[in-house]
């Protein structure tokens, strides 16, 4: 039906038909990037780490306007500071899930500080997100960020932890 209305449209009908007497409305479909929909046909790490674990991160984000919701967790050796594991969950559209598979391949084997700098400029660029989409990629960024600051706060509480309560101090003294 679409090449039906494309082949009149670009031909310009035929006077007296009904559909030159109505105006056409013609409504292109909105491709997705191959990238995009090779990640959400085949997403890239999704699954859950136990967020007990000291050396897991997660990021759990959320944009009300377009109900999107994306948990995006990281898994760190603690003795070199580096991912070496990450996995997402997502509840969203296709570019969501997509920016969250890429987010996921992109962070394994990076320092904590090299993940900071991902920005979502660079995954809208790599998946050619259109601008009403560029909430998706927002959205991974945020999550890497969540995820990091959630793991850096359970090594805050660990450091805390282990070391000597004052009053602890007091009675080895």
């Amino acid at each position: 039906m679409l090449r039906l209305a494309a082949k009149r449209i670009l031909q310009g009908g035929r006077l007296g038909s009904p559909e030159a007497q109505s105006p056409a409305v013609l409504s292109l479909p909105r491709m997705y990037h191959e990238r995009v929909v090779d990640h959400y046909d085949n997403p890239r790490n999704v699954g859950t780490f136990d967020k007990n674990d000291p050396t897991i991160g997660t990021g759990l984000v959320g944009a009300p306007a377009c109900g999107d919701v994306m948990k995006l967790q990281i898994k760190v050796d603690d003795s070199t500071g580096k991912i070496v594991d990450a996995c997402f969950k997502t509840f969203g559209c296709g570019s969501a899930i997509a920016s969250s598979s890429v987010a996921t391949e992109w962070v394994k084997g990076k320092q904590m500080e090299e993940v900071l700098t991902i920005k979502n400029t660079e995954i809208a660029k790599h998946l050619s997100l259109p601008p009403v989409k560029l909430h998706c990629s927002m959205l991974a960024e945020d999550a890497i960020k969540a995820a990091v600051k959630d793991y850096q706060t359970k090594q805050t509480k660990k450091a805390g932890s282990t070391e000597a309560s004052p009053a602890e101090k007091a009675v080895d003294a």
